[in-house]
């Protein structure tokens, strides 16, 4: 084992000096014995403390200044200063470099796992580098934490690592080969003992204490590593990276690579130690004055980087816990996809804005020399993972799919915003802000500036914003006592949301795509970045809108299932029949056209079932009435709209109630769509109407009520077509009423109109009263039905303005019961007869029809005659017909024909309106 001998020890006063294993910073007192000839002091200043324990007695530190230093390095007790080049290491794609993280390594079963997939491994070297067990660097650190505040409890958290990497080893190894680990081990709790004293003693650790203790778990995890491959009969060396990888610290807490120095350690390393299998540390390393240091968070995957890179080997494999690297994190977006490739700018950037990839630095290495680097599931070897590489430019793959490659958000933000007129044209303004922002140790994520120089901001970490802000008013008081800067201004509870893809920039219409996205999930954008490399549009959004935001620009640009959050109101007979509908086409929806409807409540008027993750529609009566709560509309469309991880909400009022639809303006206000056929909202106060309409056209919120006239005929679109192409509407007539149009379709020959309404009485076409048919209630909802497409039409009539011809004799408007009414009835049949023989006379029929007269701004729903060639008289059953008169179908009207009333029918038109909401929000056509 490598050893550099530490020049800076603490002992208790004894007979044995302290002995520190692999290797050791200066930190030593000097007590009965002197220092091996291989140990030396660097300048130091020394002081003599009493101190209680251990022996007693004076102890004599000699504390250094806190620049490190250590002797050459010793590989295998001979100093690599003196060795000689006997055996050059060989280079090139031979060698496969794998590098396994924590969990990989975190049981003894996880560690035969690992050894198992580098024997499965063909190539003809493998260096494999890898991570502490699972949570011991973090233990380590801990250790550090508690020395440095004088908590004697550092004592048996050491212990406590000892004991995990004691109890690791007797399940793996046996005979001489644990005798030797556990030797070394014990060998190296011990030094870290008497290191950790120091600290103790000290109230402090150096940076070079601290990366001196931490990089304890990666020596132990390499050694059982090579003792399991070994025992398979395979040769296998292992290798301490701080013999090897030498490093030069950088102002910014981070290490640049000395390549040439690391090649050329490495040289001597293999002619000492020539194998075709080499387990190495990770996470360690030197400085040039072979002081241990580390490679700071993500070592590990930063240590393979640099040996692969070194050996130029065919690619790096870094082995963790997920399957490779996805298009968005998958714990706010289920339907986050595994990427297959991404070149190494698209992994840095995605990197960069948080996602789970590699750190940034990671990717430098290997993109010298075009190396692969392969993220692969250790718990999922059938995973072939992602390939982080550089595509050929002539990559038709590349050209073929989505220029966004993968989405990433930063949390916990805070946007700062400079600006004033006196900013516009003068130099060093923004090396004055930034300059500010860096004496104070902030970090930027993002810059933003306006092309006029007004205004300059940029985003800091929200921990951070207060002391920016303080200096940026302290450096620039002047300007903002003069005017010349207007406000520095914070703005708090900010989200980064980046989307990255190579050469995005250059595709037309990828930022209109995003920000569509954006704008369609009622998510406003405060700033917006791109830079001319190509490979990322950054726009900051609120922090509460994060998630929602991911969602929904992954769901439009991955073509993912299209997620719309439901919440059902009303499951009468039209709402039941819908859910039910949902429940038989949900599979098809999902697998053939990428919508997810996803029903996350159900309320009727007095229970209500809610769900966070989509009810189970199979089961939704039994659950409604077993599980429901007592119904609350508010809390009702809280819940079904507050669910952050589905950008998109519905809300369908299968109701005809009016004090449901008197929500809709505020439901569209809050980023809430409305699909009804509540005819309420549309034929009520004029004002009303218009003011809905008015926020609909003005918002991104859809409301769709094609079902309010005709059920499931497409009447309201035929309408909206017209009118959006830039034809005239003349006139509209219609039959609207089922009940209605099969009266009139049977009163025909000697028959009277009575005994047609008793047929359909009897049928049960008609309400239990049949009043309610031929005047009252349904002629009112007919009615409704000629408001609606008047107003469609641009005919600003209110309900009192349009004459209606009652079918019930003003006599029988008082009969007690329906029983009474049918039974007098027939005294009135003359009247209807009468006009039934005129007509018939002149070649006519009579039909009961809603007419909106366009030309003279009227509506009238009346008894009318028409030829028999005409559309109507030729009407059967119970059909529904709409005839659109316009400028373009003067003389042969366009006719709308078919069912118009059936609960069958109505749900149809009412799933027929929440797919083409799906289609606005991006779900394929």
């Amino acid at each position: 084992m490598a050893t550099i001998q530490p020049s800076f020890a603490v002992s208790p006063a004894s007979s044995n000096p302290i002995r520190f294993g692999c290797f050791a910073p200066q930190c030593f007192v000097r007590v009965s014995k002197p220092p091996c000839s291989r140990r030396r002091l660097v300048s130091t200043t020394s002081f003599q403390r009493k101190i209680g324990g251990g022996g007693g007695g004076l102890i004599r530190c000699e504390l250094p200044d806190f620049h490190l230093s250590a002797t050459a390095t010793t590989v295998a007790g001979v100093s690599t200063e003196n060795a000689v080049d006997r055996v050059q290491i060989p280079k090139g794609e031979m060698w496969s470099v794998h590098k396994f993280g924590g969990t990989c390594v975190g049981n003894s079963q996880r560690i035969r796992n690992v050894a198992e997939v580098i024997i499965n491994d063909n190539s003809e070297r493998k260096l494999v580098v890898v991570s502490a067990m699972s949570k011991v660097t973090d233990m380590m650190y801990d250790l550090i934490r508690k020395a440095q505040s004088r908590d004697d409890s550092y004592l048996s958290a050491l212990e406590a690592v000892l004991e995990k990497h004691r109890l690791t080893a007797r399940d793996l190894l046996d005979g001489d080969d644990l005798a030797s680990f556990l030797s070394h081990l014990h060998d190296d709790i011990s030094n870290l003992t008497a290191m950790l004293r120091a600290i103790y003693i000290a109230g402090h650790a150096s940076e070079s204490f601290s990366d001196f203790v931490a990089g304890h778990g990666e020596l132990w995890s390499a050694q059982m590593l090579s003792y399991v491959v070994r025992k398979t009969g395979l040769e296998c060396k292992w290798m301490d990276t701080r013999d090897v990888l030498i490093v030069n610290p950088t102002s910014s807490n981070q290490v640049d690579p000395d390549f040439g120095e690391s090649e050329k350690r490495l040289d001597k390393w293999f002619s000492l130690n020539p194998s075709k299998i080499i387990i190495a540390t990770g996470f360690i390393a030197s400085t040039p004055q072979n002081i241990p240091t580390t490679l700071k968070r993500d070592g590990s995957d930063f240590s393979a980087a640099i040996i692969g890179a070194i050996l130029r080997a065919r690619q790096v494999t870094i082995w963790t816990d997920v399957d490779g690297v996805y298009s968005a994190d998958p714990r706010k977006v289920n339907e986050a996809v595994i990427l297959k490739t991404l070149s190494y700018q698209e992994a840095w950037e995605m990197s960069y804005f948080g996602a789970n990839v590699l750190h940034p630095r990671t990717i430098i290495p290997v993109m010298r020399y075009n190396i692969p680097i392969v993220i692969r599931n250790i718990f999922n070897l059938s995973a072939p993972g992602t390939i982080i590489c550089q595509p050929p430019e002539d990559d038709c793959d590349l050209k073929l799919t989505t220029p966004v490659k993968g989405f990433a958000t930063i949390d916990n933000l805070a946007l700062i915003n400079v600006e004033g007129t006196g900013m516009a044209g003068v130099p060093g303004t923004a090396s004055d802000i930034f300059g500010a922002v860096k004496d104070v140790g902030a970090n930027v994520i993002m810059i933003s500036q306006a092309s006029s120089e007004h205004s300059i901001c940029f985003a800091v970490p929200e921990k951070e914003v207060n002391a920016v802000s303080e200096a940026l008013r302290s450096r620039f008081s002047e300007a903002l006592k003069a005017g010349r800067l207007s406000q520095i201004e914070v703005i708090p509870n900010c989200s980064i949301l980046a989307a990255v893809g190579q050469k995005m920039a250059s595709t037309p219409g990828v930022s209109c795509t995003l920000f569509s996205a954006l704008a369609k999930a009622n998510i406003n954008v405060r700033a917006i970045s791109q830079g001319c490399s190509e490979y990322n549009v950054t726009v900051v959004i609120k922090r509460e809108d994060s998630v929602k935001a991911l969602r929904a620009v992954h769901s439009r640009f991955f073509l993912s299932r299209t997620t719309l959050a439901v919440g059902i109101i009303g499951p009468g007979l039209i709402g039941a029949t819908l859910l039910d509908q949902l429940r038989d086409q949900a599979g098809v929806l999902k697998e053939e056209f990428n919508i997810d409807l996803r029903v996350l409540g159900i309320t009727s008027s007095k229970t209500m079932l809610l769900s966070d993750i989509g009810i189970d529609l199979s089961r939704w009566r039994e659950l409604l009435n077993e599980k429901g709560t007592e119904a609350n509309l508010d809390k009702f469309t809280q819940q079904v709209h507050g669910n952050h991880f589905i950008p998109n909400t519905v809300l369908v009022d299968c109701t005809a109630d009016s004090g449901i639809a008197s929500n809709y303006y505020g439901w569209l206000r809050k980023g809430i769509h409305v699909i009804t056929p509540n005819k309420k909202a549309n034929s009520g106060p004029l004002d009303q109407y218009l003011k809905l309409r008015d926020l609909q056209r003005k918002s991104y919120t859809h409301y769709f009520y094609e079902a309010t006239v005709g059920a499931g005929l497409p009447i309201i679109s035929t309408l909206r077509g017209l009118l959006e192409t830039g034809d005239k509407i003349l006139r509209i007539e219609g039959i609207c009423s089922g009940t209605l149009s099969y009266l009139f379709n049977n009163f025909v020959g000697d028959r009277s109109f009575s005994e047609v309404v008793a047929e359909a009485k009897k049928a049960g076409f008609t309400e239990p009263d049949p009043r309610d048919d031929l005047s009252g209630t349904d002629v009112a909802r007919k009615v409704n039905r000629v408001i609606i497409l008047a107003r469609e039409s641009g005919l600003k009539l209110d309900l009192a303005d349009l004459p209606i011809r009652s079918l019930v004799p003003e006599p029988l408007k008082g009969c007690a019961s329906a029983e009474e009414f049918m039974e007098k009835l027939p005294q009135y049949d003359g009247d209807l007869a009468k006009e039934r023989l005129e007509a018939e006379n002149s070649g006519e029929v009579l039909r009961y029809v809603g007419v909106v007269d366009a030309v003279n701004q009227k509506g009238t729903v009346e008894l009318r005659r028409y030829k028999k060639e005409h559309p109507f008289a030729q009407m059967a059953g119970s059909d529904n017909i709409i005839a659109f008169t316009t400028t373009r179908y003067k003389d042969h009207p366009l006719i709308v024909r078919g069912p118009g009333a059936g609960a069958q029918v109505t749900a149809g038109g009412i799933f027929s309106d929440m797919l083409r909401l799906a289609s606005y929000l991006g779900a394929p056509s």
